[in-house]
C-alpha cells in the first residue's frame, strides 16, 4: 500500500500500543500522515552543545541536551515492603545549573539498566520538570534518549540524529522522539507530495519546494534550512488566506453598493455652523471617507484615534453626507450610557439642524432618533415608525438596533463605536438590514488583535487621528502591585482623599457588581520562560464588587465623602440621574463597573482607581483611563492588582502603564492574545485560525502574499492554471471560519 498525506497515522507508527496511538489521534489531533508532517517542531536543540538553562523556576518543564558528570547506585530498604531496593543518582551538566536526577529500581537488574543509560560521559536529550530539594535543582521524573545508545529497537538509527534535534508540541504520554521517529519513517515511505504553488510563483518569491520544506522543517542540518522551511509554509498559508479574502472582496464589489455623493446641503450647513476649524487630521480622514462613500462598492474602514481625538465629529460628517444622499445612517454603541451620550452630543453639535420634523425645523435638517433596550414598547413605537419611513436620517442605539422589528427605509452607513465590544455577527445583523450592502465605519481607540490582523491582511482600510484637541491633559498611569506591597493599598485611598480635597472627583472601577455573582473558576496564570514551559495555576482572591466596595469605602477610608454607585443592573433612569449628579459635581467618588468605559465626559474627574485591574483587557484599561484628564487638569490612573511579577497579567498592566499610544497597546495585545479568528467569527484573540503565521512577525510575508494573490486573481479568479491552489482555497472557503468573511 502506498503512503499518502491522507493515509491513517497508524501506518507510520510501527509497533506502538493502542494507547499510544490514541495519544496521537486524540491528544495531538494527528490522524493522518499529512497531519503528522504538518505538526511542526516548536524549537530545536543543538546536539553538539549543552543547552542553555537560565532562570529556573519550580514546575518548569525542561527539554535539554546535557552530559552526565556523576553517577552512583545506592541500596536501601523499601519501607512499604521491607525488601531491598535501589536508586541511581546522577548529575546532569547543562550550560547553566547542574540538575540532579534519581531513578528508582526494585531489583539489581533494573538498577544496572538505569546506570548504563546515565554513565558518566553520556550525552543526550533529557526531559523532566524542574524542582528543588536541599538547595539543589532536580529534574523530576526524567525521560531521556542517550546519543550513541539504542535501547528501543534501533531508535537512534531510525532517527539518524543530526545537529538539530526537533522539539514538538506534546501531550502526556508522547515524547518528541516518538514524533521524530514517526516523521522519519513517513518521510522514507510516502509517495509523491502534491505541490500546490506554481513554480513561477515559488521562483519569484524565493519559496522552497514542498518536499524540501517538509524535510528541512523536521530534519534540518542548520538554522538556515529551518528558516527556509518556515518561510515556505508561512507564505503558503498567507497566500491561501489572501486568495480567500481577495475572492470575497471581488464578490462584494460585484454585489455593489449605493454611492453616497452628497449634494443635499446638510453637511455644508453643518460645517458653516462649526465654531472651530477641523484639525488637519480630521480633514484628511474626512476626504478618505468621502472618497469611500462615493464608490459603487461598500466602504470598510477603521477609524482609529485616541480618546478625545474627534472621532465622533468625523463620523457625524460621514453620516450627514449619507443623509444628503437620501440615505440613513445608524450609530451602534455598546452601552446605553454611551448611546445617550452620543445622542446628546450629536444633537448639540447639529443644533437647529436636528429639529427637522418638529415645529422648530427649518427644512434643511434631519431627525436624530435614539433607540435603547430600556425603552418601553410605547416609547419605541414612534421612533420605529420614523426609522422605517426614512423620516429619521440618523439613528443612534445599542443592541436594540439589531432586533427584528427595527426596519430601515434606506440604510446607507453603519458606524460602530468601540467595535471591540461587538462580535462580527452582531455587526452583520445591523448591516443585513440594508437593501443594498451599506458602507461600514468602525471606530476605536485601541484596535482588538483581530482588527490589527485584518488591517495587515489588507481587508480593512485604516484612518488614524493622531492629533489631540486643545485642552486634553496628559494621563499618568501607575501600577499598584499589592502582591509585593500590600501596604500601598492604604495610600491609594489617601491619594483619593487628597484629590477630592482639591475640589476634584474620582472614579473607582470594579470588575463585578456584587459579591453574590457566581464567578467561573479563575486562576492566576504564570507563564514559565521558554516555549516548552508549563503554566502554574494558583487561586486568586475574588474580584472587587461595586456593592461591597461602596459600603467598605463609605464606612472606612473614604467616610464622609459623597460616594455613589453605577452599574448595569440599575434602572436606566437611576443610572442617568447618577451620571448627571456626578457631572454636576454633586458626587465626589463614583464607584462603577465598566459602564463608564466610554462616552462619559466629566471635566472635573481627574483620578481613576481600577481595582483588580488584571481582570480587564488592554483595550478596556486604555478606554477607562481616558475618562480622566478631560478638562485640562492632569489625570491620574492607578492600576491596583494582586498579580505577581512575570505573569502575563502583570506584563499587560505594565504595558498599559508605560504608554498612552493606543496603536502600540494594540500591538502588545496582539502579541499576547494572537490574532483571533482572522477568517471567522471569533475576535477575542485567544484562538488564532492561523497555524503558522504571526501577524506582527510575518507582516512582510503577508503583504507579499497579498500582491501575489491579487496578481493570480486578476489573471483568473477561478485559478484554473493552479488546480492544487484552487482546491486549497475552495477547501478553506467551505470551512465554517470563512463564511463570516463577508460580514466582517
Amino acid at each position: 500500500m502506498s503512503i499518502t498525506l491522507d493515509t491513517s497515522i497508524t501506518a507510520v507508527l510501527g509497533a506502538t500500543t493502542p494507547a499510544k496511538r490514541k495519544k496521537f489521534t486524540d491528544g495531538l489531533g494527528i490522524r493522518t500522515v499529512g497531519d503528522l508532517l504538518r505538526h511542526f517542531p516548536r524549537r530545536y536543540l543543538e546536539t553538539g552543545s549543552l543547552s542553555r538553562v537560565d532562570n529556573l523556576r519550580r514546575g518548569q518543564v525542561l527539554c535539554v541536551v546535557g552530559e552526565i558528570t556523576e553517577c552512583v547506585t545506592k541500596s536501601y530498604t523499601d519501607r512499604r515492603t521491607g525488601r531491598p531496593a535501589y536508586r541511581v543518582e546522577a548529575t546532569l551538566a547543562t550550560a547553566g545549573p547542574s540538575l540532579r536526577m534519581t531513578f528508582f529500581a526494585k531489583n539489581q537488574g533494573t538498577a544496572a539498566w538505569h546506570a548504563r543509560r546515565v554513565e558518566v560521559g553520556n550525552r543526550g536529550v533529557f526531559l523532566g520538570k524542574a524542582d528543588q530539594f536541599r538547595d539543589e535543582w532536580q529534574l523530576v521524573n526524567p525521560q531521556l534518549m542517550i546519543f550513541g545508545m539504542s535501547d528501543d529497537d534501533g531508535l537512534e538509527e531510525i532517527l539518524d540524529i543530526g545537529p538539530l534535534f526537533p522539539i514538538y508540541p506534546l501531550t502526556k504520554g508522547v515524547e518528541s522522539w516518538d514524533i521524530a521517529r514517526a516523521v522519519k519513517f513517513a518521510d522514507s515511505v510516502i509517495a509523491d507530495i502534491p505541490e500546490i504553488l506554481p513554480e513561477a510563483l515559488r521562483t519569484e518569491h524565493g519559496v522552497l519546494g514542498i518536499h524540501d520544506a517538509y524535510h528541512w522543517v523536521h530534519q534540518p542540518q542548520d538554522r538556515e534550512q529551518v528558516h527556509h522551511a518556515h518561510h515556505r509554509f508561512r507564505f503558503e498559508e498567507a497566500l491561501i488566506t489572501q486568495l480567500v479574502l481577495g475572492r470575497r472582496r471581488r464578490a462584494v464589489r460585484d454585489a455593489g453598493a449605493t454611492a453616497r455623493t452628497g449634494g443635499g446641503g446638510l453637511l455644508a450647513a453643518f460645517d458653516e455652523r462649526l465654531p472651530f476649524t477641523l484639525t488637519q487630521g480630521q480633514q484628511q480622514v474626512g476626504r478618505e471617507i468621502e472618497a469611500d462613500l462615493a464608490a459603487p462598492y461598500p466602504m470598510n474602514r477603521l477609524l482609529q484615534g485616541e480618546v478625545g481625538s474627534g472621532k465622533t465629529l468625523v463620523a457625524l460628517r460621514a453620516m450627514l453626507r449619507v443623509v444628503d444622499s437620501g440615505g440613513q445612517a445608524a450609530l451602534l454603541a455598546p452601552t446605553e450610557v454611551l448611546a445617550q451620550q452620543h445622542h446628546r452630543s450629536i444633537v448639540a453639535m447639529l443644533g437647529d439642524l436636528a429639529d427637522d420634523g418638529t415645529i422648530f425645523g427649518g427644512g434643511e435638517g434631519t431627525r436624530v432618533e435614539l433607540l435603547t433596550g430600556s425603552m418601553t414598547k410605547t416609547q419605541r413605537t414612534a421612533p420605529l415608525s420614523r426609522i422605517a419611513t426614512g423620516e429619521a436620517g440618523i439613528v443612534i442605539g445599542t443592541h436594540a438596533l439589531l432586533q427584528a422589528q427595527v426596519s430601515f427605509f434606506d440604510l446607507g452607513l453603519v458606524v460602530v463605536d468601540e467595535q471591540h465590544r461587538f462580535g462580527v455577527e452582531q455587526r452583520a445583523a445591523l448591516t443585513d438590514k440594508a437593501s443594498a450592502p451599506p458602507h461600514l465605519l468602525v471606530m476605536t481607540a485601541t484596535p482588538i488583535p483581530r482588527t490589527v490582523a485584518m488591517t495587515v491582511f489588507g481587508d480593512l482600510e485604516t484612518s488614524t487621528l493622531s492629533e489631540l484637541p486643545a485642552g486634553r491633559a496628559p494621563i499618568q498611569t501607575n501600577l499598584v502591585p499589592l502582591a509585593e506591597h500590600p501596604s500601598w493599598f492604604g495610600r491609594v485611598w489617601q491619594r483619593v482623599r487628597e484629590e477630592v480635597e482639591k475640589g476634584h472627583q474620582v472614579y473607582v472601577v470594579c470588575p463585578r457588581i456584587s459579591g453574590d455573582e457566581r464567578e467561573a473558576e479563575q486562576v492566576e496564570v504564570i507563564d514559565v520562560p521558554g516555549e516548552d514551559g508549563v503554566v502554574e495555576e494558583a487561586p486568586r482572591p475574588a474580584a472587587a464588587a461595586v456593592e461591597e466596595v461602596v459600603q467598605r469605602l463609605a464606612e472606612g477610608p473614604l467616610s464622609g465623602l459623597r460616594i455613589a454607585r453605577i452599574h448595569g443592573r440599575l434602572p436606566a433612569d437611576e443610572k442617568d440621574a447618577t451620571m448627571r449628579a456626578f457631572a454636576a459635581g454633586e458626587v465626589d467618588v463614583l464607584v462603577s463597573t465598566t459602564v463608564i468605559e466610554v462616552g462619559v465626559d466629566v471635566a472635573n474627574a481627574t483620578t481613576m482607581v481600577i481595582l483588580d485591574a488584571d481582570r480587564f483587557g488592554i483595550s478596556q484599561l486604555h478606554q477607562l483611563r481616558g475618562r480622566v484628564g478631560r478638562g485640562g487638569l492632569p489625570g491620574l490612573c492607578l492600576l491596583v492588582t494582586h498579580a505577581g511579577e512575570e505573569t502575563p497579567a502583570r506584563e499587560r498592566l505594565e504595558a498599559v502603564a508605560s504608554t498612552t499610544d493606543g496603536f502600540v497597546l494594540s500591538q502588545i495585545d496582539l502579541e499576547q492574545r494572537r490574532e483571533g479568528d482572522v477568517l471567522g467569527a471569533s475576535q477575542a484573540g485567544r484562538r488564532s485560525s492561523l497555524e503558522n503565521l504571526k501577524v506582527l512577525r510575518d507582516e512582510d510575508t503577508i503583504v507579499a502574499a497579498r500582491a501575489a494573490a491579487e496578481g493570480l486573481l486578476d489573471a483568473d479568479r477561478d485559478l484554473g492554471q493552479a488546480p492544487g491552489l484552487a482546491a486549497a482555497v475552495q477547501e478553506l472557503e467551505r470551512t465554517h471560519q470563512a463564511e463570516f468573511v463577508a460580514k466582517s
